[in-house]
């Protein structure tokens, strides 16, 4: 028999077995077949649209992350959410279920939405999602700090990262040996370099690493801009630098007159009428380079009588420090409009400036002078913009100006008052919050500027050396583990006692014995006392 045959005879059969069949059996056989299907259709069509979203994937997530997950169904009211098998607390959140799951253990967890079918004979739709958390952030390893040999210097960052998937040097993606470790040149680094470190999670490690420039050292005399043109004062400063008496000199670049008595392009400093030009800037530094003496710019920060009295008769009274009642502040024998306001932004950017000039014309250094607030009550005073205590205004100001100064390859430093040691908040200069952001403190420790009980001495006048070496040793302890340098001023004037070179030579003995070598002498007049300081090769 064919193939063909023997199907025609199966099908025969089939018929005559169905026609044996009674007709209501078939009929009910056919409505459960109807019904079975109908169920299954229904059933597939009340399925809740469950969808969870915020966390899993392949990789793990953190924990911080797990707070992002959302449960997203249109009951959420009946839904039912288990963490682990365990119900968690929910929250609704932008019109979805946010989890509150406390803090999860790092491994595998499993969460499950179980949401009521309609009708509720239907049973529960549930959904299941996976993920693993991982709270740990890789391990990095960098050294505190960096210490290129000159400003601006390029510096190379070293370290390891176990468990990273990502390591960024200075906001750069740096690439990692198989062990974790890494090696980045930052070019122009400025005062901090940031490391960072993320693993697959997005767990983040960071470490700023300071860069540390050590300041080479000055014997030191000040010249204001006049003082410097003068061939009776400027001669005799240049014979103590060929003798080896000095090694640096300070010259005006904005004094506290408001004048910058060299020959500025700033255009601010132009339009108020401030520029001088009383010498060559470039000219002075080139004379004083070609002699081996380093040349220090002082600049008079927030005492600038010219900036504050302008800014007020053209409408910027923000720009000044004021009373309480809106007049200028006058009070402490300064006069009208002598101080502008270290909260202005126009005020900060105008002394960066003027910085940012000096240091391209050739200054190594850049010392602020006046960078505070006037003495008296704060309370009577108005600081227009200030949103912080004056104490993190000033340290803020110093932090906007070093990027400016270091990139263009010289040092920053702030001189201060003696007592600011102690009473950061009279002039709001806190040496703790200012040494993050300078190369160097210069405190004003005269003997004639400190009252008798200071520091248990009873006649600081008359007793020089004690009063430095004394004043010196609390500045040295308040920036200890900083790696600031102290570089004091000393007094090379008669106030109160009668000066010479016993006594000029008394302080630079008193800061020796705090293991401080440099010093910048101060006389109003610009006359030293050369034979106080000893010749070096």
């Amino acid at each position: 028999m064919s193939d063909a045959s023997a199907d025609r005879g199966v099908s025969a059969k089939l018929r005559a077995v169905l026609r044996a069949v009674p007709r209501s059996v078939l009929v009910g056989a056919a409505t459960v077949l109807v019904l079975l299907v109908g169920f299954v259709l229904l059933r597939s069509l009340s399925t809740a649209d469950v969808r969870v979203s915020g966390a899993g994937g392949d990789g793990p997530v953190t924990r911080e992350a797990v707070q992002q997950i959302r449960v997203h169904t249109a009951d959420s009211a009946s839904a039912v959410v288990l963490l682990d098998g365990r119900p968690v607390p929910t929250r609704e959140q932008d019109g979805a279920i946010g989890l509150r799951p406390g803090e999860l253990s790092d491994g595998e967890h499993e969460l499950s939405v179980q949401v009521p079918r309609s009708p509720s004979w239907l049973g529960t739709s549930s959904t299941e999602h996976r993920f693993t958390v991982d709270g740990e952030p890789p391990v990095l390893r960098v050294a505190d700090s960096l210490r290129p040999q000159r400003p601006g210097e390029p510096v190379t960052v070293e370290g390891t990262a176990q468990g990273a998937e990502r390591v960024e040097v200075a906001g750069n993606a740096v690439p990692t040996a198989p062990d974790g470790s890494f090696s980045s040149v930052v070019q122009n680094p400025d005062r901090e370099v940031r490391v960072t470190a993320v693993d697959a999670a997005g767990n983040r490690a960071e470490q700023m690493m300071t860069v540390h420039v050590r300041h080479p050292g000055m014997r030191a005399v000040h010249m204001t801009g006049l003082a410097w043109t003068s061939d009776t004062l400027r001669e005799p400063v240049l014979e103590m630098a060929r003798q080896g008496r000095i090694d640096t000199v300070e010259l005006d670049i904005k004094d506290e007159s408001g004048e910058v008595p060299y020959d500025s392009r700033v255009p601010l400093a132009n339009r108020i009428g401030a520029v001088k030009n009383y010498y060559d800037a470039k000219q002075s530094i080139d004379q004083l380079h070609s002699m081996g003496v380093r040349v220090v710019g002082r600049l008079v920060a927030f005492k600038d009588p010219i900036l504050g009295e302008s800014s007020w008769r053209a409408g910027h009274p923000e720009r000044v420090v004021q009373t309480s009642d809106g007049q200028p502040w006058s009070t402490g024998g300064y006069g009208s409009f002598a101080f502008t306001n270290f909260a202005d932004p126009v005020v900060r950017q105008y002394n960066i400036d003027i910085a940012a000039e000096a240091v391209e014309l050739g200054f190594d250094d850049i010392l602020y002078d006046y960078v505070r607030r006037p003495d008296g009550d704060i309370g009577e005073m108005r600081l227009p913009g200030l949103q912080t205590t004056p104490e993190a205004s000033v340290a803020g100001f110093l932090r906007e100006t070093q990027p400016e100064v270091r990139s263009r390859g010289a040092l920053l430093g702030a001189s201060v008052f003696g007592i600011a040691v102690d009473r950061p908040t009279e002039i709001a200069q806190d040496i703790r919050q200012m040494s993050q952001f300078v190369d160097y403190i210069a405190p004003m420790v005269y003997p004639s500027h400190w009252a008798p009980g200071e520091f248990d001495v009873d006649n600081p006048d008359a007793q020089p050396f004690d009063i430095v070496q004394r004043s010196l040793a609390v500045f040295a302890d308040i920036v200890r583990g900083t790696d600031v340098q102290i570089i004091p001023w000393l007094q090379d004037f008669s106030l109160g006692a009668e000066y010479g070179p016993e006594e000029v030579r008394a302080q630079i003995d008193a800061a020796a014995s705090n293991d401080m070598d440099s010093f910048l002498l101060w006389a109003a007049n610009c006359r030293y006392t050369g034979e106080a300081l000893t010749p070096q090769g």
